[in-house]
Parts: C-alpha cells; sequence; structure tokens
C-alpha cells in the first residue's frame, strides 16, 4: 500500500483546547499510577480479565493454533481394498448358509462398509442406485460374492467410476427412465420370481422395500437378519485402529481448546473451538455440543449461549470422523479459576465410579441390557436422574446397533464397540455426563478407545 497523505484539518491554536489536552494527560498519568500497585498485586493476568467482559475474552488472548494435532492419525490408513473383498465373501457366506439369494442396499453406512458406496459418493434421490451382492459357487465349490449395481441408464457411466472393489467384474444392471427399476434389480437375483429370500439393509428408505416386494410378489423381502448385522458390528484390528485414533485425537483436541477457555466466554465460543481442534486435527464433520451449568441439565439441549460462570461446569459433546469412522467423547469440566460447590464434585465422581463400573461389566457374553442395569444400580438415589440409555454402538454412524440399554437381549462379542456415558441431569441446576467409546477386545474385556491417550477423565480438572 502506498503512503497515506495527510488529509487532516488543521486548527489554529486554542489555548482552551490545550489546557484541556494538558488536563487529560495529567488523568492518564495519575490512572497509570494507579493501575501498577493493582497490576502487581492482581498480576497483569488477573487484571486483564477485569477487561474480559467487556472485550469478549481477556487481553493477553491469542487466536489459537491447533495444527500440530495433524500428525496424530497421520500414519492411520483407510481400509484397504482387500479388506472390502473380504466383506464381501463374508457377506456371500452368509447369505448362502441362510439359503438367501440376495443382500441390496441403498448408499450409505452398510454399502459403505461392503463395497465403499457412501452417500457422499451418491446422493441418494428418488431415482434408486442400489447395491446388490449374490453368492455364487465357483469352479472350486466356494462361495463368492458377485457385486451388482442398480443404475438409471442415463447416470450408468458415472455409477461405472464409483471406486468399488470386486474380486469379479461388476454388474450394472441399467434401467431407462420409462421402465421399473425394481424389475432390473431384481434381474439379477437367482429366483427372484420363485420364492427368493431377499434381505434389505434396515436403513433403505420404504419405497425400495415396497418397489421390490412389487416387483417379485413370489418373493421374500426381509429386513437383514442379525447374522448380517454383526457382520459389521464387530470390527476388525484394521478399524479399531482407525476408531482408536479418532477417539484419542477428539480428547486431545478437548484438551487443547480447554486451554484457551475463560470465565465469562460463550457456549458457542467454547464449542468452536473444540470443532476448530477436531478440525486442525483432520476429523471429517467435527460437531461439538457445548452446555453450560443447568443447561446441561438437558442432554442433548441446544443451550442459550450464556456466558460461563465461575461455579459453572462445562460440557462438550463431540466427536468427528476419521476415513468414515466416527469418533464421540463427552467430558464435563471446570477451568483452574472455576469455583465449584462440594456437591458439583461429588456428583461429578458418581458418575465417574458409574462409568467405569459399567465398563468392567461389559465382558464378552454379557447381555447388553444387563450393563444399562448394573449402572443404574450403581447410581443409587441418583438413577431417576439418569434419564437416558447408557451408551450406543458406534462405527460406521454415530449411533448403531448394538446398543446398552435396558430391555436389550443382545450379546456383547468381540470385536463390538460401544459409548459408556453415564449422566446425571438436575433441571435447573445441572447436568453431568463421561462419555469414552470402547471395544471388546479378543480376550474378552473391555478397552477404551481413549486407552493411548489417558482413558476416560481423571478429575474435573484433568481430562
Amino acid at each position: 500500500m502506498g503512503r497515506i497523505q495527510d488529509r487532516s484539518v488543521h486548527l489554529p491554536y486554542n489555548a482552551t483546547q490545550n489546557h484541556s489536552t494538558n488536563s487529560y494527560r495529567r488523568s492518564l498519568i495519575v490512572l497509570v499510577a494507579l493501575l501498577f500497585p493493582a497490576a502487581y498485586y492482581l498480576n497483569f493476568s488477573s487484571l486483564a480479565n477485569l477487561f474480559q467482559s467487556r472485550y469478549g475474552h481477556p487481553i493477553s488472548y491469542h487466536e489459537p493454533d491447533f495444527s500440530h494435532l495433524s500428525s496424530h492419525c497421520a500414519d492411520i490408513a483407510p481400509i484397504q481394498a482387500s479388506s472390502f473383498l473380504d466383506r464381501q465373501r463374508s457377506l456371500a457366506e452368509t447369505l448362502y448358509h441362510l439359503k438367501a439369494s440376495a443382500y441390496i442396499a441403498e448408499p450409505g453406512p452398510s454399502a459403505a462398509y461392503f463395497a465403499n458406496l457412501t452417500s457422499a459418493s451418491w446422493h441418494l434421490s428418488e431415482r434408486p442406485l442400489l447395491l446388490i451382492v449374490t453368492p455364487y459357487i465357483d469352479h472350486i465349490g466356494t462361495v463368492q460374492a458377485q457385486v451388482s449395481v442398480l443404475t438409471p441408464s442415463f447416470e450408468a457411466t458415472r455409477a461405472k467410476l464409483l471406486h468399488i472393489p470386486s474380486s469379479v467384474d461388476i454388474s450394472y444392471p441399467e434401467w431407462p427412465e420409462h421402465e421399473d427399476p425394481y424389475a432390473a434389480a431384481l434381474s439379477v437375483v437367482d429366483n427372484a420370481d420363485k420364492g427368493a429370500v431377499i434381505y434389505v439393509d434396515g436403513a433403505a428408505r420404504h419405497f425400495i422395500v415396497e418397489g421390490l416386494q412389487q416387483a417379485a410378489p413370489h418373493a421374500v423381502v426381509r429386513g437383514a437378519p442379525i447374522e448380517i448385522r454383526r457382520l459389521r458390528e464387530r470390527k476388525s484390528k484394521e478399524e479399531l485402529e482407525i476408531m482408536k485414533c479418532a477417539n484419542e485425537v477428539t480428547v486431545l483436541s478437548i484438551r487443547e481448546a480447554r486451554k484457551h477457555m475463560y470465565i465469562g466466554m460463550h457456549e458457542s465460543e467454547a464449542g468452536a473451538l473444540v470443532v476448530k481442534a477436531m478440525s486442525a486435527a483432520g476429523l471429517r464433520g467435527p460437531f461439538a455440543l457445548s452446555l453450560f451449568g443447568e443447561n446441561a441439565a438437558l442432554p442433548h439441549g441446544s443451550g442459550t449461549d450464556r456466558v460461563l460462570k465461575a461455579e459453572d461446569f462445562i460440557l462438550i459433546d463431540c466427536g468427528g470422523a476419521l476415513h468414515g469412522y466416527e469418533s464421540d467423547v463427552t467430558r464435563t469440566f471446570l477451568l483452574p479459576d472455576s469455583s465449584p460447590s462440594e456437591r458439583q464434585l461429588n456428583l461429578w465422581a458418581k458418575v465417574k465410579h458409574v462409568q467405569t463400573v459399567a465398563l468392567n461389566t461389559a465382558l464378552n457374553g454379557t447381555i447388553t441390557g444387563n450393563v444399562d442395569k448394573t449402572a443404574r444400580k450403581v447410581m443409587g438415589d441418583y438413577a431417576p436422574y439418569f434419564t437416558h440409555r447408557l451408551g450406543h454402538g458406534i462405527g460406521l454412524e454415530g449411533h448403531e446397533s448394538p446398543y446398552l440399554r435396558g430391555g436389550s437381549n443382545d450379546i456383547i462379542l468381540t470385536g463390538h464397540t460401544f459409548s459408556d456415558e453415564p449422566g446425571i441431569y438436575i433441571e435447573g441446576e445441572l447436568g453431568i455426563r463421561l462419555e469414552d467409546c470402547f471395544y471388546i477386545e479378543e480376550d474378552g474385556k473391555p478397552v477404551y478407545l481413549t486407552s493411548g491417550v489417558g482413558g476416560q477423565a481423571r478429575s474435573p480438572w484433568d481430562l
């Protein structure tokens, strides 16, 4: 930029004005003289906080740099093509043993699991694009998977550009706009008109299921059974490595963001810090629910964007995706200059104790509902304030089966992954939730996905 010309208006000397200026200077000198002793006794950091409410953050505030978090998961590889082929073979073998002719799914988590076909790679619309997996016996008597993709005719070229691993050539049945897409889909399914059993992913939209039923009135069209759902529920070592790093870096993001939080900030500002940290760490689609004080009594409340007070807990529920796998972590915590009551600290300790007991109860072979039941028993008199289930499955979706909830009869198995998130919610007063996700190791014992960075929170000040 070039030099800026002086366009100011020069007024003639005015004695009154000069006297006023001198008075202002004397007042400023007196003010500075008074502030130095205050700075000595309060220290400059505390003095800066006196201006915090007016300017929105302490004078010493600097825009945070979270770029160092990017290295934590830099060496974690996405799912390899060979793994998709293994998954397809396992699906085909399961279909064969169930005497089923096909499995059908729309782009989404299940199609992503079996064929790398996500809803991001193909946006859902009223025109169906379907993944179809059918079993067949090869020349040596081994069950193999035939992958087909139903596509609108005018989209066929684009469909063939999708990165879908397959051990054999993929079939692309097409349907012109004036014809029935479901008849085209069933053209690659054996015995579709003679009583074939066709399993449809549970997330498929109703009109897809209805269209298949109408196109094959003699077939049995059902939701995918537990045998198929478990293929995705039970995570491989490759998946667990991704999920461990995603959850670890989520905890690290909360810890780093906390360093920049302060009494007097708004809920939205705290949430934005955590989201910025997770983005810097490389997580996709990061989110952060940020609630202060009594606002946290609504477990999924939207908050009021109120200001943080010294006596408030901060509740942050956040996560993001790494190579398609979601993280989910909640911390309820304090800042170094917070001033909680003894009751608050006791309630926090209660929630942590319940979280620990619940984890140790979730062993291989345990009924999921019994883990939730144990958590409520340990919660004691505060059980009525524990208003939601203990946990949910997690993986390609933030919430997926199976669930740790009362009444559930699912069996916990090795490779299963769950959230462990007890809470106490007293409306008008406070909300406390602690959440870490865990997996069931091959020896049948539960292990936190966050163990690599210390696992569960140790105290409200040590996350």
